[in-house]
């Protein structure tokens, strides 16, 4: 185990992020050269404070199955090469994870029943971070072919978790992108702030390096049929990710100024790394309005300060959490707490108990306000509050509500593949849709859910193709997809 006192010894610590009056000016990430950089430190009694538990409920938290106890002994040993090893052996990202997971394993922490958890997700990205660093990660070609062929459908976290896997296997993988650029929403979804995209490049040169092929600029279902894909390939992974917005069809939603999350983030991130933008949404002197209280609407929210807004303000239609583990949702459950995220602390306002009831123009017909009520719960349901309209200036709205499954029109209908109840793509224990050969992975199967899940179920997607192709497997399978664990 790693230092036996270790929890007794030290508290708590993560790394300081860059002063706020300097972060805002620049789009890098908010440590000081990078997160790991920034914990190299302080890791050892962090990782230190790890108590070697008889049951490590930080496993059954963590959809990845990572050994979390394991590399925290290795980091406190200062045994980097050992603790990046069992770092992979789960989780083909952890520079992805590290960086974007909300960490629901710090949350089931045997030591968090009354003290503060270990920082597991900071020791992870100091592992990650300094293995790129000491060349301790290397490209990891399969000794055979298998002269099988497998397309995955999407670049996302499951699709390049599940390819990578494959490809080790010894298949022939195509990963097909319809942007112009590989990663999905890891490339233009989330906000450089948060991941600079060398991350995401250097993971990416590894997978060709390995025997990876990308095909970018190729929207399966129209620029590739169905028919083909099913024709050319002897398996097909769907992992497009959950992208139909949810929206807020209320009254005044036809004005101008009003736009979704992924409409707004994508170019902005385009726009922050050099790339030709045309006709960019920015909140560069506007009052921003987000509507939604995740982490999409903190993105919206970082970058708006960035763009030089003149206010923003974060709706959310839920009370206000509290700020500890309420007593209906105890360890090791995933509590819903108040949390404050990098972009919270520079700017803007967060207002809860709050809901939108009509969106108001202006003559061009702008959005220039919103009509706002606030609301109680009642049987579960939003009811307003009497006497508490109001107006709120907006010249810039974003809708960052979270997603309600797949696009249908294009691929999903063309392989007449069966939907679930909620109308995300329906796929057995063995991760197999209705239609022979062709699995679902991600998001688009499990709907929107956490960058973990993702690569967890890429893993086991994975595993379920090469069984299909060959007969037998010895990729790992940790999940199957009706499985959740307690904290999520």
């Amino acid at each position: 185990m790693a230092d036996p006192r270790g929890f007794l010894k030290h508290g708590r610590e993560g790394a300081e992020r860059r002063p706020v009056e300097e972060r805002v000016h620049d789009w890098n990430e908010v440590y000081p050269d990078g997160v790991g950089r920034a914990l190299l430190p302080i890791i050892s009694p962090q990782a230190g404070r790890c108590m070697d538990c008889g049951i490590p409920f930080c496993h059954q938290g963590c959809p990845l199955g990572n050994l979390i106890p394991e590399w925290n002994d290795l980091v406190w040993r200062d045994d980097w090469a050992g603790a990046i090893e069992r770092l992979h052996a789960t989780n083909n990202f952890p520079e992805f994870t590290g960086r974007l997971c909300p960490a629901p394993c710090e949350t089931s922490c045997v030591l968090g029943i009354n003290q503060d958890p270990v920082t597991i997700k900071n020791v992870e990205v100091s592992i990650i971070d300094r293995a790129w660093e000491s060349n301790l990660v290397r490209p990891q070609p399969p000794e055979w072919l298998s002269g099988r062929t497998v397309a995955v459908v999407g670049s996302g976290p499951a699709g390049l978790a599940a390819a990578q896997q494959l490809t080790r296997a010894g298949h022939t993988v195509v990963v097909f992108e319809r942007a112009d650029q590989v990663g999905g929403l890891l490339r233009y979804g989330i906000p450089e702030f948060k991941m600079e995209k060398k991350h995401l490049d250097r993971r990416l040169d590894q997978m060709r390096r390995e025997g990876t092929v990308f095909r970018t600029g190729v929207e399966v279902g129209r620029d590739l049929t169905a028919e083909s894909l099913r024709d050319r390939f002897d398996a097909v992974v769907l992992a497009m990710g959950s992208t139909v917005p949810r929206d807020l069809q209320t009254e005044g939603r036809e004005l101008d100024g009003l736009h979704q999350a992924m409409d707004f983030l994508p170019q902005a991130n385009r726009a922050a790394l050099g790339h030709p933008v045309l006709d960019q949404v920015s909140a560069e002197g506007l009052d921003v309005v987000i509507i939604g209280g995740g982490d999409t609407g903190a993105d919206c929210l970082g970058t708006s300060t960035r763009q030089g807004a003149a206010s923003i303000t974060q709706l959310e239609i839920m009370p206000e959490p509290p700020g500890s583990r309420p007593a209906g949702q105890p360890w090791p459950t995933y509590p819903m707490t108040f949390k404050v995220s990098s972009a919270h602390e520079e700017a803007g306002d967060r207002v809860f108990g709050v809901n939108t009831k009509a969106f108001l123009g202006d003559e061009d017909g702008r959005v220039r306000a919103l009509l706002l009520v606030d609301v109680e719960f009642k049987d579960g349901r939003p009811q307003e509050i009497e006497g508490t309209e109001r107006e709120l200036p907006a010249q810039l709205v974003l809708f960052a509500m979270g997603f309600t499954g797949p696009e249908k029109p294009g691929l999903v209908e063309s392989l007449e593949v069966e939907l679930d109840e909620r109308g995300n793509v329906a796929r057995d224990d063995t991760y197999a849709s209705s239609v022979p050969g062709v699995f679902v992975a991600g998001d688009a199967g499990r709907g929107q859910s956490l960058i973990v899940w993702a690569i967890a179920e890429g893993r086991a997607a994975a595993a379920a193709v090469d069984t299909h192709l060959t007969g037998s497997t010895t990729l790992p399978a940790p999940i199957k997809p009706t499985e959740r664990p307690l904290t999520v």
